[in-house]
């Protein structure tokens, strides 16, 4: 698409700061830096998000997850990695342009705060909507 920041990128049109190419995937380094280190990993082929994706895209996207992550945690000296992934913009995603964020985490205040609230679980519900969802899954 040709207004599309991401196939920009991919097309050589706009520079980034790329740490991995192959012929289906590219990883850059985010211009915000949450964390240092914060990298974009994003299929070439233009998908608007993981929902639109098809498996052959999935597969050749997330089996480079790992070997980026390890490379940029050696790089990056961090203590852990959180991997991210926004889709639609009820949920943050801001580039309409499939993408996973990987983000180094150092300390508790290295700039990222992701918090999740407990609460007693009502395993009743849970088993209703697990088999919903497995429904949706098989049909």
């Amino acid at each position: 698409m040709e207004n599309c920041i991401f196939c920009q990128i991919v097309n050589g049109s706009i520079p980034a700061s790329k740490i991995y190419e192959d012929e289906h995937v590219l990883a850059f380094l985010d211009i915000t830096q949450v964390t240092k280190g914060h990298t974009l990993v994003i299929p070439k082929k233009h998908v608007r998000n993981v929902l639109e994706m098809d498996s052959q895209t999935a597969q050749e996207l997330f089996s480079h997850i790992p070997e980026i992550s390890r490379a940029l945690l050696k790089a990056t000296q961090a203590n852990g990695l959180n991997i991210i992934n926004n889709n639609e913009e009820i949920a943050g995603q801001t580039v309409f342009h499939a993408h996973i964020h990987l983000l180094p985490r150092f300390d508790e205040k290295d700039g990222l705060d992701i918090q999740f609230t407990t609460n007693q679980p009502d395993f009743d519900a849970l088993n209703t909507l697990s088999e919903t969802i497995k429904k949706e899954i098989l049909s």
